[in-house]
């Protein structure tokens, strides 16, 4: 696998990435929410504990949970399913590249391009935040770290999707089916299963860190340096296991779900006779 190859490729998918709309829509409707954000909790600064900076990044934590896996599912399963449909991925594969060159090639432009919109909304954020003097740069820059690490986890995801999918229509609907399912069935589907099953805390835990939307979440509030109570039953209990390393071991497991999707979805996009 020749690295100038695999970087022209990538180049190329960033621009096209970057011309999709939902890309876009995405990415601003994260930045105008992260910016008014950013206000809000400056407007209220010094009526709570928390502050004005406390504020906003506990509030921006419900956005990203909601625009940073729909923005990589998004662009994620867009790529090879769109270029399968157009015709793009026959083309490449008459070229004299090889499938891994064409593969990692525009993993590489579509996690750049995920990487700009959410730049976009943390940068705006920031601006807001610049005028404040309650803000904690090492505590800002873990949440920025760990909304990448839920971005590119939710973009491998979604190249599984388009792995799979032979039509941009159908892998942009799987996608947001299987990012409802992320969203909606994390909290509740712990809850439902804690009422009904009773399960031991090891199982809960198990089940909290089976989504990577919860493991982004507990990372999170983890770093916002909040009591044991903020952090929840399951989290409490990860606490007691993990102690200081947890936000590693978060970090670790959001690593994997990366590193397992981009994998299973190579394999796939490998085996395929029809690319």
């Amino acid at each position: 696998m020749e690295l100038k190859l695999v970087w022209i490729i990538a180049r190329r998918e960033l621009r096209e990435s970057l011309r999709n709309k939902w890309l876009w829509l995405f990415a601003i409707g994260f930045a105008v929410l992260a910016l008014a954000l950013s206000q809000a909790g400056l407007a209220t600064a010094g009526y709570s504990g928390l502050g004005g900076f406390g504020r906003t990044a506990a509030s921006l934590i419900n956005v990203i949970l909601l625009f940073a896996p729909l923005i990589g599912l998004s662009v994620g399963s867009n790529v090879l399913a769109a270029d399968r449909e157009r015709g793009t991925l026959l083309y490449l594969m008459a070229q004299p590249v090889s499938k891994s060159e064409i593969f990692w090639g525009k993993s590489l432009g579509a996690a750049m391009a995920v990487a700009c919109a959410l730049a976009l909304g943390f940068g705006l954020a920031a601006l807001g935040l610049a005028s404040s003097r309650d803000g904690h740069a090492d505590v800002y820059l873990m949440l920025v770290g760990f909304t990448l690490l839920l971005a590119f986890a939710s973009l491998a995801i979604g190249f599984v999707i388009g792995a799979r999918a032979r039509k941009g229509a159908t892998a942009m609907g799987m996608a947001l089916l299987v990012w409802l399912v992320l969203v909606f069935g994390g909290d509740l589907g712990l809850l439902g299963v804690t009422v009904a099953l009773r399960p031991s805390p090891d199982v809960l835990v198990a089940g909290l860190f089976a989504n990577p939307l919860q493991v982004f979440k507990l990372g999170a509030i983890y770093g916002l340096r909040a009591t044991l109570d903020t952090l929840g039953v399951a989290g409490q209990y990860a606490m007691y296991r993990f102690g200081a390393a947890l936000p590693w071991v978060l970090a670790g497991l959001l690593v994997a779900w990366s590193v397992g999707g981009f994998g299973l979805a190579f394999a796939m996009f490998n085996r395929r006779g029809d690319a």
